[in-house]
């Protein structure tokens, strides 16, 4: 008999689950590249030895279908006299890897402080930055303590950007208008109302499946084309949203990404995506404060920066560690990768 063992943290940003896990240690293979994009890359080629773990380590029974996580690995090499990142994360979910992820970010810069990675501030009140790279580029997590605790998250994105407004898509819902965004992955917005739905439990399954069909009618729409990566191509979740009481800036979401995965957070990557989009409509300035509620009644709240050419979102929300495990593979497993059923 031999048996493996792979060691997780878990945490949870607003309700969405974030499993941590070290690429090279224990059972888990390291992930060749020079980059944590290249290495993203190198997880998903066909045969690679790592995806067996993510897939094990999201489906049951050690996971669920709306898991979420990722490997800890190197981070980029320092370029330019840049000060270094503290470590490199490649995101992971059911279907695949994500380039972007705000509330794992979240749960990245809670873990780095709680474990003692990153030294937490004297007296155990303040703020200390985590750097962090990811597919999409440098991300930091602010990371608040008071009282010797972990208060909150700012996570501070990628420039993000506006694609495309007033995209007309046919659904089965009827023909609605979609934006398309970049937030570190390229999103389509739509107002639930337009399609006779709301953000509530009760629709939740007719809004996964609607955001699903928008995701893939919009996924090769030449808007959605990255420009200067085209690995990160294509739309990758589909936000829908009703406005609280006709308020632009307090909103009601749900994210549906990757293939019909359903964000129980507000979406941290999603968020900075709707900023760009509330920006360039002139709904969102600096000192202006967006409220996205998920729809579990969790919320992440943005400020933005302006750029040349977009914004550089900054999202708040809290993040909580749930669980330090050692999961077990034994060879004598009739469902060694686990199982999925939607």
């Amino acid at each position: 008999m031999a048996r493996q063992h792979i060691d997780a943290v878990d945490y949870h940003a607003a309700g969405e689950p974030f499993r941590i896990v070290h690429a090279g240690r224990g059972a888990v293979p390291d992930l060749p590249g020079a980059t944590v994009a290249d290495r993203r890359e190198a997880a998903q080629a066909p045969g690679a030895e790592i995806d067996r773990f993510r897939r094990l380590l999201v489906r049951e029974p050690r996971g669920h279908r709306d898991m979420y996580g990722g490997f800890i690995v190197p981070p980029n090499p320092v370029q330019d006299g840049d000060a270094a990142a503290e470590f490199g994360v490649v995101f992971w979910h059911q279907d695949g890897y994500s380039t972007a992820c705000g509330h794992g970010t979240m749960a990245l810069g809670a873990w780095a402080v709680e474990s003692g990675l990153v030294p937490a501030p004297a007296g155990g009140n303040g703020a200390v930055t985590v750097r962090i790279d990811v597919p999409s580029g440098r991300v930091e997590a602010l990371v608040r303590v008071l009282d010797g605790g972990v208060a909150d998250v700012e996570f501070v994105n990628v420039p993000s950007f506006s694609l495309q407004l007033d995209v007309t898509v046919a659904t089965s819902r009827g023909e609605v208008t979609a934006d398309l965004s970049w937030g570190g992955a390229v999103y389509a917005e739509v107002h639930a109302a337009d399609l006779g739905l709301g953000i509530i439990p009760d629709h939740y399954a007719e809004l996964v499946a609607i955001g699903r069909e928008i995701k893939w009618a919009l996924n090769d729409h030449p808007a959605a084309r990255c420009a200067y990566n085209e690995r990160f191509s294509g739309v990758y979740g589909t936000i829908l949203f009703d406005r609280s009481g006709g308020d632009p800036l307090h909103q009601r979401n749900l994210v549906v990404f990757a293939d019909g995965q359903a964000d129980r957070s507000p979406c941290g990557s999603g968020m900075a995506a709707r900023c760009a989009t509330l920006s360039t409509r002139g709904l969102l300035r600096p000192g202006q404060t967006l409220r996205h509620d998920s729809i579990i009644g969790t919320t992440f709240t943005a400020t933005i920066e302006e750029l040349p050419d977009g914004v550089r979102p900054h999202i708040v929300g809290r993040s909580t560690h749930t669980a330090t495990t050692t999961f077990v593979v034994d060879d004598r497993d009739e469902l060694p990768e686990g199982l999925t059923l939607r």
